[in-house]
């Protein structure tokens, strides 16, 4: 990868999303991938729909680390954390992560990971080494309102969405910043930042 791991990070959060290169250009852009992209960032932000979308553009592999946990566990992240706590979940989820990221060794691929996965040290530093990491990101208001679709995260069980999220994005934020790529994920289509992430990673590689 020709970016230095201390370079600015490649920041795709701001201004209309750019058009989608057409097929030629997508399979150049791929066959220079030497390893998975990695999604990251806030839960509801839509790193497992964009991701899969991104692999569909770029004709990869997808795997969403969440669904892999549940595979592994035989149970629901909801059944997980109640039953055994979020220390015995973040347990699985880094040896999950590590599984992935050495099954895709050397090729492109796409893996969506859950929220806290990239604030954990050890999951980052291999992501960081061994992958490339995109932080979607989005304002909280998009955030909030993405959530509520959903009665299925363990941190948000009877708790205000919006303070938890709040308190999250303050609470990750550094380790997510540490990622060399950062893309909004805005109230527009989905489309929208599939097409900023691979601008990005035209300029990742460049």
């Amino acid at each position: 990868m020709s970016q230095a791991r201390n370079s600015p990070p490649i920041d795709h959060s701001t201004g209309p999303a750019p058009a989608l290169p057409d097929a030629a250009a997508l399979a150049r852009l791929t066959a220079r991938l030497d390893r998975p992209v990695v999604m990251v960032g806030l839960m509801g932000v839509g790193k497992s729909t964009v991701g899969k979308r991104l692999s569909q553009c770029l004709n990869t592999p997808f795997v969403d680390a969440d669904d892999e946990v549940v595979k592994a566990a035989q149970m629901s992240i909801p059944e997980i954390f109640d039953r055994f706590g979020e220390d015995f979940f973040r347990d699985g989820e880094r040896r999950v992560i590590a599984r992935l990221i050495e099954e895709n060794a050397g090729r492109p691929a796409v893996i969506a990971t859950g929220g806290g996965a990239f604030a954990d040290d050890e999951t980052r530093a291999l992501i960081l080494d061994r992958a490339i990491a995109v932080w979607l990101y989005a304002d909280l208001d998009t955030l909030v309102a993405r959530v509520g679709r959903k009665n299925t995260r363990p941190l948000l069980t009877g708790r205000n969405p919006r303070e938890v999220l709040g308190e999250l994005m303050e609470k990750r934020g550094p380790a997510y910043a540490q990622a060399p790529i950062r893309v909004i994920s805005d109230a527009g289509p989905q489309s929208n930042g599939v097409a900023r992430i691979i601008a990005a990673l035209e300029d990742y590689l460049a």
